[in-house]
């Protein structure tokens, strides 16, 4: 029997991992710059929103007025607010319990 040479994939496989995201990412939709308005909710409010999420989150399900999230807002601004709201401020600023080991 003839032996084959095995090819070497190991470059292939990182492209391969990369065609799914971005394929998804052509999927995205963006607005222009002009569809904002210039009162459109910046980092201030992001960060207002992040805060408050659990709470407005728990209301949108029974309230279809009722939204988690400001669209349209201006942008990166109130994505990063928005962040800082949920992470440092609102539900990840928990610290939970402190577990201190000892050595006896």
């Amino acid at each position: 029997m003839p032996v084959r040479a095995r090819t070497d994939c190991s470059s292939f496989r990182p492209l391969a991992a990369l065609l799914p995201l971005v394929l998804l990412a052509a999927c995205a939709a963006q607005q222009s710059g002009g569809a904002v308005a210039a009162a459109a909710p910046g980092f201030w409010l992001g960060v207002w929103h992040g805060f408050i999420f659990p709470v407005a989150w728990i209301v949108s399900l029974f309230v279809d007025e009722v939204a988690i999230y400001a669209v349209p807002n201006n942008g990166g601004w109130y994505d990063f607010g928005y962040f800082v709201g949920i992470v440092f401020l609102g539900v990840g600023a928990r610290g939970g319990k402190k577990v201190v080991y000892r050595n006896r």
